[in-house]
């Protein structure tokens, strides 16, 4: 009985799976928990940006090998959006766009003040966590 359970589930999910892929073709949309209606692509990417930027900002620069790592998530990601979003008509004035934009711009300012290598203040992080979570709020 639980063998046929969990070959029903598998079943079910390469459905839904499958059924997501074609509804992605089909409406390349998606509703925002604010309501609006955007590409899910950009969507997508935002999501990843705030999720890595945040995990890096929490990392502890103690451990310079795993705060590498969570550093170069976010640096790849950030990339990752900008080649795909930066000032693209459809969302250049979404709220969201508008906020990761400001998270981006307070990073690299800093870095490119301080140097690469430099430990990022409290203040800073601070002031970018608030662009982050405002983005969040939109997405």
């Amino acid at each position: 009985f639980l063998t046929s359970a969990a070959a029903m589930a598998a079943a079910e999910e390469e459905e839904e799976g499958v059924l997501g892929a074609v509804k992605a073709l089909l409406d390349p949309n998606e509703k925002t928990k604010s309501g609006k209606v955007l590409p899910r692509g950009y969507l997508k990417s935002a999501r990843e940006v705030v999720k890595t930027l945040r995990e890096s900002l929490k990392e502890d620069a103690g451990d310079p090998a795993r705060f590498r790592r969570t550093a170069d998530s976010a640096k790849e990601s950030i990339r990752a959006y900008l080649s795909g979003w930066k000032g693209q008509k459809s969302v250049v004035d979404e709220e969201s766009y508008i906020m990761l934009e400001k998270a981006i711009r307070s990073l690299a300012g800093f870095y490119s003040k301080a140097g690469p290598s430099a430990v990022l203040p409290e203040e800073v992080k601070s002031q970018i966590l608030t662009h982050l979570i405002a983005a969040e709020k939109y997405l």
